[in-house]
């Protein structure tokens, strides 16, 4: 039996893949620094990763176990991007009653230690009221960047400057969008199209904007927060938010820091992944020529129409680069879309078309010189990581203000902007690969590697960062009276 004295983390994402992996990190973090850990899934997602991964996958350790809640939807409901909305108007309701039930079982549990503190996503922040229920300090994770995360915590401000909601739909395609926002400290020049894609609506009541809206209102209230950057990439936006927090804690890359800390066996077997990955692709890589391939994911929630499919395809292969490209079974809106006997005799030497993949192994692969994302933040911060330029193509949320600073500040992007067009997305990957814009990119993305790498050392500001949520959970565990 563990110590009684041991501190015991509650750790619940957002259900969707690109909250749970850096939860998770952060989780296996936290473990390797003496804490137990019950992580905790929802059920359907926990069924979904027990299918993906094997029925062994959620055994977990002894110190290290898995829980679930229910958000309330029903099986059937695939939690699909369109079903964003249903899912937030649910879990504030249904999962929160769902994990008061599960801190009464903890609670009651006599082989474990007692639960001293929670570890939130930030858009799950009603499990505050929980966590203040049970006497219990909680420690609110945002997954977003620090730009996306200023953008948000300016929804408030949006609403009284008259400019959410929207007065029309024309406001859409009117160029309204480009209207320059100059009241944002650290955001000099953005616009609205730039923000957080929630607030492109004329309706008041819009779920996503509003559950996004109470979600900074809760964080202002908790007064810390830890975010997966690190401060040599986003200072101009982390000064300003440092300004409404007490602590903030900027513990990213968190795959390095992870890749620093967390190198056990039993620990690394423990993986997130909803889609099984299709791991032969690194054999395919291992036969490519360093730098001769472009990587194409989308991420995990992204839809997109088959002309827009196809439009990608046709300039992929036009290129004449070799391509990697995950495209998962519910990526075409519409429908799984079959591309053409032409298509696939033309890339039959040169391109891979998969289901998953591990995507950190694939951008740390030498074959690897660029990657077409979406702009998710943990697509960014990986690729930078490894060193490897980006073309852009930002599909909601703050994938736009990521996109921009990507682009214009860090010099290691270059956007889709417009509509998708073979010409352009050929034109883009010629550059990336072989162009002196592209050349640039890639001495830029190397220089922030080497700045995320001083960042994750003893020593540097997010390794510390991190020794000082440890020591932050650990006081305030112990100051915590529980009922």
């Amino acid at each position: 039996m563990e110590s009684k004295n041991k501190p015991h983390a509650v750790c619940i994402p957002l259900p969707a893949q690109g909250h749970i992996n850096p939860m998770l990190k952060l989780a296996k973090l936290l473990h390797s620094r003496g804490f137990h850990v019950t992580f905790v899934h929802t059920q359907f997602n926990h069924n979904r990763l027990l299918n993906s991964t094997g029925p062994h996958s959620l055994s977990g350790l002894p110190d290290f176990r898995f829980e679930t809640v229910s958000d309330g939807l029903p099986a059937t409901n695939q939690r699909g991007i369109l079903d964003l909305p249903v899912l937030c108007e649910s879990m504030p309701v249904h999962c929160l009653e769902s994990f008061r039930d599960l801190m009464v079982r903890l609670r009651d549990l006599k082989d474990v230690p007692p639960v001293s503190c929670v570890v939130s996503d930030g858009v799950m922040s009603f499990t505050m009221e929980v966590a203040e229920e049970f006497g219990l300090p909680e420690l609110l994770f945002f997954t977003p960047s620090g730009c996306g995360m200023l953008g948000y915590l300016h929804f408030e401000e949006l609403i009284q400057r008259g400019y959410f909601p929207l007065k029309d739909e024309s406001c859409l395609t009117n160029g309204y969008l480009d209207t320059v926002i100059d009241w944002i400290p650290g955001m000099k020049g953005i616009r609205l199209k730039d923000l957080p894609t929630f607030i492109r609506t004329t309706n008041p009541q819009d779920t996503m904007f509003n559950y996004n809206l109470q979600s900074m209102t809760n964080a202002l209230k908790s007064k810390s927060m830890i975010l997966n950057t690190f401060d040599d990439l986003e200072h101009q936006f982390l000064d300003i938010i440092k300004t409404k927090f007490n602590n903030l804690y900027t513990i990213g890359p968190l795959s390095l820091l992870h890749r620093q800390l967390c190198n056990s066996e039993p620990l690394n077997s423990i993986q997130s992944n909803l889609w099984r990955e299709e791991t032969e692709c690194l054999d395919w890589l291992d036969r490519k020529e360093p730098r001769s391939v472009v990587y194409v994911n989308y991420g995990s929630l992204i839809i997109m129409t088959k002309e827009q499919l196809s439009e990608f395809a046709w300039g992929l292969a036009n290129s004449k680069y070799s391509f990697l490209w995950v495209i998962r079974p519910d990526l075409v809106d519409g429908g799984e879309e079959i591309l053409s006997s032409d298509f696939m005799a033309v890339i039959r030497d040169r391109g891979l078309l998969l289901g998953w993949c591990p995507q950190e192994r694939v951008l740390g692969h030498v074959a690897v010189g660029g990657f077409l994302t979406h702009c998710g933040w943990n697509s960014i911060l990986e690729s930078i990581c490894e060193g490897v330029p980006m073309i852009c193509w930002p599909f909601f949320a703050e994938q736009q203000t990521n996109c921009l600073y990507l682009c214009q500040e860090w010099g290691v992007g270059m956007e889709v902007d417009g509509g998708v067009r073979r010409e352009k997305v050929e034109g883009l990957v010629r550059e990336l690969m072989e162009g002196e814009k592209g050349k640039e990119m890639r001495r830029k993305a190397m220089e922030w590697k080497q700045r995320s790498e001083e960042a994750t050392k003893p020593g540097g500001s997010s390794y510390v960062n991190f020794d000082m949520v440890v020591k932050y959970l650990k006081q305030e565990s112990l100051t915590t009276t529980k009922p």
